[in-house]
């Protein structure tokens, strides 16, 4: 790879009408991220002296997401080429390499934009990524010459029947040397259906100045447009296919990989076993030998070694569950601690709370944390035992190896050690349930009656 200083221009000006969405394009999440989001972390690993990020505008949200970048406007959008002379006003007297990338293409990889600059080696001016789709349709053809060089693109609808034949298509991602594609810019005109200045037309340009041409290929993922909403979700299965693969590569079990859904930072330890239908959302970690059963959705949470969660739980930002812990079915987690050994197998709502060691925390229990205006703390010690149905009325602390009766209402700190009951005496009457039944008889006996008569 060439040992120029490196700039990136990212054109991220269209706004996406066909998404039929408030939200730019370049905004809507892939992986659990803004796509903008990806391009810039891969671009972070050719280490560029500067990237530039051309946007429309009113577009301070696309800039924010594409930070650190310095920001080039383009009003009105008048093609990627006219985009590319916005950066250059930006870049002033940058002399390096240059890569241009588009913002709805987000899983280009690093090591392809590597071999993309190594085509400028050896005397080349520009070098343009290629990709061989299954179905080229109406992609821009790229045609060889007879040593196997890039000669020239030829657009569809100029395409000959052998030209179309080719499966060798255009991607729109090129790198070139920078003084030297500045150059060319002033050149390309308009004359097209659309009125706009096209990029692609440097490559016939250098070709006329007698510039070297490259050519890299890539994965056809890695080049995918997102256009539309349909082109979101194929985007989104994309990146999907290769998480699964790293987590599988990685020592994860997934009984159903094509059921279970991951998000860029996604971290799961070796051994752990993912069953049907989970979804990580961004920031989890997984430690080792943990098991993730089905249908549960995780969030922001840390899960250390050997630790159980779900089926159908659900662990919301701050959900810290430690060693061996157990979070069972129907059970929901938010900004809370359960260390190692406890259990929270059923029914349970554990907010703003720290669950001792070992402790076990009965089917129904509720942390009541909030009172319509501020959250408060629920501290249950080491071994305490809280029995099902009860409510924890926070600020509240139940101390180590305290018992707490099914069914309660604790409002008051239980002192280590003790017994707390809620529960109004039972009552009993001899005799009652039948008594009961035969008044419920006659009651709904008259009211039939009265209905027979028209009576309401």
């Amino acid at each position: 790879m060439s040992s120029s200083p490196l700039a990136i221009v990212i054109l991220a000006a269209g706004i996406g009408s066909r998404m039929k969405s408030t939200l730019h394009k370049v905004l809507h999440p892939v992986g659990g991220r803004p796509m903008i989001a990806h391009l810039r972390e891969t671009v972070d690993e050719l280490g560029p002296a500067r990237v530039v990020v051309v946007t429309g505008p009113g577009a301070d949200a696309v800039v924010a997401a594409a930070a650190p970048a310095e920001a080039a406007v383009q009003d009105p959008p008048l093609g990627t080429a006219d985009a590319v002379a916005k950066a250059k006003a930006v870049l002033g007297d940058f002399d390096g390499d240059l890569i241009v990338l588009y913002g709805d293409a987000p899983l280009v990889e690093a090591e392809t934009l590597k071999r993309l600059l190594a085509g400028l080696r050896g005397g080349a001016k520009l070098a343009l990524l290629g990709f061989r789709p299954d179905d080229p349709a109406q992609y821009g053809r790229l045609v060889l010459d007879g040593a196997g060089g890039l000669e020239r693109i030829v657009e569809f609808k100029d395409a000959s029947a052998a030209e179309r034949a080719i499966g060798l298509c255009n991607a729109g991602i090129l790198a070139a040397d920078a003084r030297s594609l500045f150059a060319l810019l002033p050149r390309i005109d308009n004359r097209n259906a659309k009125g706009e200045y096209y990029l692609t037309d440097a490559v016939a340009l250098a070709r006329e100045e007698g510039f070297g041409l490259a050519l890299a290929e890539a994965a056809v993922h890695e080049v995918q447009g997102v256009n539309t909403r349909a082109d979101l979700a194929a985007a989104e299965a994309a990146v999907q296919r290769l998480y699964r693969r790293r987590a599988l590569d990685a020592g994860v079990t997934l009984i159903d990989p094509e059921s279970v859904y991951f998000s860029f930072d996604t971290d799961l330890g070796p051994d752990v076993v993912v069953e049907p239908n989970v979804v990580f959302a961004p920031g989890v970690t997984v430690g080792p030998g943990a098991r993730i059963r089905a249908f549960s959705h995780l969030e922001g949470a840390r899960v250390a070694a050997s630790a159980i969660i779900g089926p159908f739980a659900r662990l919301r930002p701050g959900a810290a569950i430690a060693e061996k812990a157990h979070v069972g079915n129907f059970v929901e987690i938010k900004n809370a601690v359960i260390e190692a050994g406890a259990k929270v197998n059923h029914l349970t709502y554990i907010g703003d709370a720290r669950v001792g060691a070992g402790a076990n925390i009965g089917a129904g229990t509720i942390t009541c944390n909030y009172d319509g205006f501020g959250k408060y703390h629920t501290e249950i010690g080491a071994g305490a035992f809280i029995g099902s149905n009860t409510a924890l009325v926070a600020p509240v602390t139940v101390g180590a190896g305290a018992i707490v009766g099914a069914g309660s209402t604790i409002a008051r700190d239980v002192a280590a050690g003790e017994l707390a009951v809620t529960r109004a005496e039972q009552a009993a009457v001899a005799g009652g349930a039948e008594r009961f039944r035969a008044r419920a008889r006659a009651k709904a006996a008259t009211a039939k009656a009265a209905r027979a008569k028209g009576v309401s």
